[in-house]
């Protein structure tokens, strides 16, 4: 928004913030008062041209198939969902999903997911707080191991990543 034209469409339930167009427009809508669910505002945004989707937090598997859906059709689609780690959010992502479902939203999860960035808010040797940033990439490792469902290695990519702008909690401390 402060350095690039785009457009924006936020869907949230509630709306937390009130962004203020700066060069980029943004409509932000709210499911259960814009809206009635994530995945028809989803839909009604998709027919907008948005260059950006903004998804409030993931809380079912409703809303995260939405965003999954506007993502492989080549959106970009920003989320959060809550988890303790960047390896666990894959996890917890496709455990919103039956089982029989999980190798179908792996698979696409793997396609479309780019990267997954996870904040602690830490302490500073002055007193104050300032985040610390666990990153993963989704390298063709990461992708291949999101594939396999060998989610337990997914630690160790990150840690071995740090060519591809990946860190672990650790690193970031360091």
């Amino acid at each position: 928004n402060e350095n690039f034209k785009r457009h924006i469409i936020t869907l949230e339930d509630p709306i937390e913030y009130m962004f203020e167009d700066n060069q980029s427009i943004i409509e932000q809508r709210e499911v259960g008062l814009d809206t009635q669910s994530f995945q028809r505002g989803l839909k009604s945004a998709l027919r907008q041209d948005p260059d950006i989707i903004m998804v409030g937090e993931m809380r079912d598997g409703i809303s995260v198939a939405a965003a999954i859906s506007a993502a492989d059709t080549g959106h970009l689609v920003l989320s959060t969902v809550h988890t303790t780690n960047s390896a666990t959010s894959v996890g917890r992502i496709l455990d919103f999903f039956p089982q029989e479902e999980r190798d179908t939203m792996r698979r696409l999860l793997s396609t479309t997911l780019r990267s997954v960035i996870c904040q602690r808010m830490m302490p500073t040797l002055d007193g104050k707080m300032a985040p610390a940033q666990e990153i993963m990439i989704n390298t063709p490792m990461v992708r291949k191991l999101i594939e396999e469902n060998r989610l337990e290695k997914l630690p160790a990519a990150i840690e071995t990543g740090r060519d591809d702008g990946m860190q672990n909690f650790n690193q970031a401390l360091f």
